[in-house]
């Protein structure tokens, strides 16, 4: 971005303001990026605090190419498939990070990279969020970081956190290690069907196979079935393996549109153990949005303490002290730099965990409150990131 050059030599650090200055926001927005202030017509660092050592945080390194992507599903026994129906074989191929490849694009629809393939919970959050695009599949969350980051597609839709499941670590990680921005977010319902092949009932089947949260999810169900269950790499791709494989006794968990795009029947719907099974989606972009306060809005930041004690207390409490509202806070082991020794003369050395803190709250960084909360936190933390500022969802 051609602002980057307008601040710090570190450009792993952000920018904000001195505290005894009344701010204004530049054409250009903040995210990773920064603050303008038209008062003064300068840029300032963030987190770079006077007589203060800055400690990079290697998690930023981008991944090198070719890189390995860790599993994320238990190593249990798959079901092979046979070859695709031909009606299959017309279904885009899911990009990958290590051999990215555009396809056709006529530049008349916004395109956005989902993980998974066409029936996936990801694509109808990007199709939520856009309702009128282009959705491209990608085999691993990194591949879509990729794909924008390429100039592949426009944006791209991912899961941060389940309301059974919880959060989705990898996609924290790579929140870090890529220098995208967060523009929007999706919440969506999760409506999790029993598919089979046609003309089936569910009584019949031996086996489901889903992604391991979504059978997890559907424990009662299953087991009131006795169903044996199989992992597979997601929802969608369940589906695909039922409908190629063409075994009457399988079937699998998926959505109603994976049904729809595989031919197989819903033998039951809403089979999730709770019903109120949400999953909340990033959208993330190149550029950051320009924020404002006609909305509610929320600002997802990370960063890194000093150490002593009750830092991390001082450290949220810049947000109590302005009546801010925090809806989220996770914390995550620095990957390079996971350990911090501490001396101590009478029992040799401590070692504890160097932590990143993700946080999200309700506020617009265009509210001065959100202003000086960052700039009263500098005071403790070593490293500070605004990840984006953005409009709530408050539609299910």
């Amino acid at each position: 971005m051609a602002l980057k050059a307008a601040c710090c030599t570190n450009q792993q650090h952000c920018c904000t303001y001195p505290q005894s200055l009344k701010l204004g926001y530049g054409s250009r927005g903040f995210g990773s990026s920064f603050l303008n202030f038209r008062a003064h017509r300068k840029w300032e660092c963030l987190v770079v605090l006077s007589d203060r050592a800055i400690t990079p945080v290697e998690d930023e390194e981008p991944l090198a190419p070719g890189f390995a992507s860790p599993g994320t599903v238990e190593e249990t026994e798959i079901i092979q498939s046979k070859g695709f129906h031909r009606d299959l074989q017309s279904l885009p191929k899911p990009l990958s990070a290590t051999d990215p490849s555009s396809g056709h694009r006529d530049g008349s629809k916004v395109r956005v990279a989902y993980q998974g393939i066409p029936g996936a919970y990801s694509e109808a959050a990007a199709l939520k969020a856009y309702p009128k695009c282009e959705t491209v599949p990608c085999d691993q969350f990194e591949a879509a970081f990729k794909a924008v980051e390429l100039w592949l597609v426009d944006k791209a839709v991912l899961p941060i956190e389940n309301t059974v499941g919880g959060s989705i670590h990898r996609n924290y990680d790579l929140l870090l290690r890529h220098r995208l921005h967060i523009v929007g977010e999706v919440q969506l319902l999760v409506n999790h069907c029993l598919l089979g092949l046609p003309g089936i009932r569910k009584e019949e089947l031996k086996c489901v196979v889903s992604h391991p949260q979504a059978l997890e999810q559907c424990n009662v169900m299953l087991n009131k079935l006795g169903v044996a269950r199989v992992s597979s790499d997601d929802t969608s791709i369940a589906a695909q393996i039922v409908a190629s494989g063409g075994r009457r006794d399988t079937g699998a968990v998926a959505s109603a549109r994976a049904a729809e795009i595989y031919g197989l029947s819903i033998l039951a719907q809403r089979i999730q153990d709770d019903p109120d099974n949400i999953t909340r989606y990033l959208i993330l972009a190149r550029e950051p949005i320009i924020p404002g306060t006609d909305r509610p809005y929320k600002t997802s930041i990370v960063f890194t303490l000093e150490e002593g004690p009750g830092v991390l207390f001082k450290a949220l409490a810049v947000f109590a002290l302005r009546e801010i509202n925090l809806t989220k806070i996770e914390s995550r082991p620095q990957k390079k730099r996971p350990l911090r020794v501490v001396d101590d003369s009478n029992k040799g050395s401590a070692k504890y965990f160097d932590y990143l803190f993700y946080i999200d709250f309700e506020a617009s960084m265009a509210d001065p409150r959100a202003q000086f909360a960052l700039g009263h936190l500098q005071e403790f933390a070593r490293f500070i990131r605004v990840l984006g500022c953005y409009p709530m969802d408050t539609d299910l």
